[in-house]
Parts: C-alpha cells; sequence; structure tokens
C-alpha cells in the first residue's frame, strides 16, 4: 500500500527535475537571468537595438521569433556587435528574448 502512494510522488518528482535540465541556469520555480549570446569583432559601442520574443506555457505550448534574424530586422540593424538573451519564467510561464546591438 505504501508502495502505491510513493510512486505518484516519484513520477512527479521525476517530470519537475527532467525540466529543469539545460544549459541556463534554471529555478524550479522562478527564473529570470541574462546570458551573452554571441559578439561580433571591433569596438561595443552601438546605436541601434533589435529585440526579440518567444512565449512559453508549462512547457506544453510555445509561441513566437525569439531568432536573432527577427531581432536585427526589428531593430533594423545591418552590423552586429554582440547579442544577448533573456530568460524570465514563472512557474511555468516563460519568456524569451533576444536583444541585438548593432548599427
Amino acid at each position: 500500500m505504501k508502495k502505491a502512494r510513493f510512486l505518484p510522488v516519484m513520477l512527479f518528482g521525476a517530470l519537475l527535475i527532467a525540466g529543469c535540465a539545460g544549459v541556463l541556469p534554471n529555478g524550479i520555480f522562478y527564473t529570470e537571468v541574462k546570458l551573452p549570446a554571441a559578439a561580433g569583432s571591433g569596438e561595443i559601442s552601438y546605436t541601434k537595438i533589435g529585440i526579440s520574443k518567444a512565449t512559453s506555457f508549462l512547457g506544453l505550448i510555445a509561441t513566437g521569433d525569439a531568432s536573432i534574424k527577427a531581432a536585427v530586422e526589428n531593430g533594423k540593424i545591418d552590423k552586429i556587435k554582440y547579442v544577448d538573451y533573456s530568460v524570465k519564467n514563472t512557474f511555468g510561464f516563460g519568456e524569451y528574448t533576444t536583444t541585438v546591438y548593432g548599427d
């Protein structure tokens, strides 16, 4: 009888942990991190910023375009200086943002 109660708890725990492994630092309940994604050569100064976003809902539904290409188009950038990536996730509701800096 005790094994029957223990199994669902173990399965639920395994599901929580499985979604947290990755290259980004993730919190189970809340994540808000900013990370570098890429850097070009030359000066770090820039005159334009482009942003692209994607969102997810409990890892079940995801939509949007957080690509570098979309950010470049949104900021009308011709030459990329560097790219940052940020993630904000609260109880499974996620927002993923790519920010491109350039001229």
